[in-house]
């Protein structure tokens, strides 16, 4: 038997095949094993916790997309209130102080004029 690649999920059409294969084990009388994990009742262990397994999975994507959207959302918050600082500082103390320095901006007067060409 080759080698299988346990480290990727299962595609679900082939995860509906063996539900499907359960069902239909279940339906042959008789049905027997000398294996404990392929007898009807391990079939049935094993799809119990394939499927609890799933909904932990499931659960734990639902609670990561929701704090994604409260860090994003809290983020543009705290992003929109910084303009709204700087802004609030630019129009109490100008644009050319020390306090719109402190805040990230370049001095008025410290900024490069434009050289004229010598025309």
């Amino acid at each position: 038997m080759p080698n299988t690649d346990t480290s990727r999920r299962l595609r679900p059409d082939y995860i509906d095949q063996d539900i499907e294969s359960l069902r239909g084990a279940r339906t042959i009388a008789g049905y027997t094993s000398p294996r404990p994990e392929t007898t009807l009742e391990g079939l049935q262990s094993s799809y119990a916790e394939m499927i609890a397994a799933q909904d932990e999975a499931s659960e734990a994507l639902i609670r990561a997309k929701a704090a994604a959207d409260r860090a994003r959302l809290t983020e543009w918050k705290f992003h929109n209130n910084i303009l709204a600082m700087k802004e609030l500082v630019r129009g109490v103390y100008g644009s050319d102080s020390n306090e719109a320095q402190a805040i990230g901006y370049k001095k008025k007067s410290e900024r490069k004029r434009p050289r004229r060409s010598a025309a």
